[in-house]
């Protein structure tokens, strides 16, 4: 096997793949229905028998399953399986203090793998790759998703995990490798450190990257395309449904798509909890219908984006998830204006005099709402004439206001003030909750 283009499932027309699904959902009722009493009860207190979904229009009728439902059950509470048959648990923090818990059967990691090294080879890797995941290892999905997936691809897998930055980056010309693993953020401190260490793209083998586990841009895409010489392409997971692999762009990278033979998605408005049609923005929400750990019905990820059922010029008839513009949970309310940080990162990384880093405060200053963005400059902006930086002060200020239908006050700050992430990136600061 060259790579891992499972055709049979990935360009099924319509008509077989939602038979697929519906034979599927009604398979995975009847099971947490018999194995989980929190389904049980939950399914009995809305008047619902796994007989009843005859459709896959009637999964509008199942009760939805929250991140709340899952720490109220910590931590084995929402497992379908036997406790013999879970072989692996994941995990997330969440503000409560407890761990927000993921079990799998190895039917789940099979599963997991496979949707993984599907996704390696949507993005044109093969066996004859050299991926190194530099996403973190350990309760987080992100490492051994994607090295489990590069596995089963047949590829040479190096399992870098996130840090140790300049041994990355000799491993990287050393090892010849071709793929990168890691979020966005920690891609374009690569890059920043490349130039740093005097490296050049002509010193590296690399041809793409998968970039997830947090929301990026448009604009986000091209600063790394351009620094490192590579594809970028928006993968897309979370624990609780199985970790990265949910989705994956293709090579026209127009939107990811989603396995829809084992994620089962839709889209909701996130205040009327009324499914919204295809094309219209609301809240994702997803139906797990092959695992057996820990499945999910109806999962509210919080996540905001919408559903392309266009076709896609690669073949591939599965639908396709637009970008994550940001979190219904997630979303700042600044002077009553709903603002996304994805907004703002947009309307700066426009202008191409500025680094790739940001910081937002919010605060309140005689009970008025305010924001203020730090903004990173090239170091030899600060030598130039003030009127100039005055001049991209303002049109920073523009590009932000027109963004997001309110002003906000722009901070110049030295490269490298702003603190760089080797995961997640922390992008906001609200003293108003302080």
């Amino acid at each position: 096997m060259t790579n891992y283009y499972e055709r049979e499932f990935e360009t099924l027309p319509r008509e077989f793949l939602e038979k697929l699904q519906l034979e599927r959902l009604q398979t995975l009722l009847e099971y947490v229905y018999e194995k989980c009493d929190f389904y049980h009860k939950k399914l009995d207190e809305s008047s619902i028998k796994p007989a009843d979904i005859k459709s896959l229009s009637d999964l509008k009728k199942l009760p939805f399953t929250t991140k709340q439902d899952l720490r109220d059950n910590y931590p084995y509470g929402m497992f379908s399986a036997s406790m013999n048959d879970i072989v692996r648990v994941h995990a997330s923090s969440g503000t409560t203090g407890k761990l927000t818990v993921a079990g799998y059967t190895q039917n789940d990691i099979d599963i997991w793998s496979a949707v993984m090294a599907r996704s390696f080879t949507a993005g044109g890797c093969s066996h004859s790759s050299i991926i190194n995941v530099a996403y973190g290892y350990g309760l987080f999905t992100g490492g051994l998703g994607a090295h489990y997936g590069s596995e089963l691809l047949g590829a040479l897998t190096i399992p870098a995990s996130s840090g140790n930055t300049k041994r990355q980056l000799q491993m990287f010309k050393d090892f010849k490798v071709s793929t990168l693993c890691c979020t966005p953020s920690y891609a374009l401190y690569l890059a920043d450190e490349m130039e740093k260490e005097g490296y050049k793209i002509s010193d590296f083998s690399l041809k793409q990257g998968f970039f997830g586990a947090e929301p990026w841009s448009e604009e986000m895409r091209t600063q790394i395309q351009e620094r490192l010489g590579i594809k970028a392409y928006n993968i897309y997971g979370l624990s609780e449904i199985i970790g990265p692999g949910v989705s994956i762009e293709c090579e026209h990278q127009c939107g990811a798509h989603i396995w829809e033979d084992h994620f089962l998605p839709e889209i909701i408005d996130p205040e009327t909890l009324e499914p919204l049609k295809n094309g219209e923005q609301g809240e994702l929400v997803f139906t797990t219908i092959s695992k057996t750990g820990m499945p999910l019905i109806r999962y509210r990820t919080r996540d905001l984006c919408s559903l392309i059922e266009e076709p896609c010029e690669c073949g591939r008839t599965h639908i396709r998830m637009t970008r994550i513009i940001g979190r219904s949970d997630d979303m700042l309310i600044i002077g009553g204006v709903n603002v996304f940080p994805s907004q703002i990162e947009s309307a700066l990384f426009s202008v191409k005099e500025i680094e790739p880093h940001y910081m937002i405060i919010v605060d309140r200053v005689n009970n008025l709402d305010k924001i203020e963005i730090q903004v990173e400059i090239k170091d030899e902006l600060f030598s130039d004439e003030v009127k100039n930086l005055q001049n991209l002060k303002n049109l920073l200020e523009k590009n932000v206001s027109s963004a997001i239908s309110i002003s906000a006050k722009i901070h110049f700050v030295s490269r490298g003030t702003i603190e760089r992430s080797q995961g997640k990136a922390v992008r906001v600061i609200d003293k108003r909750r302080i």
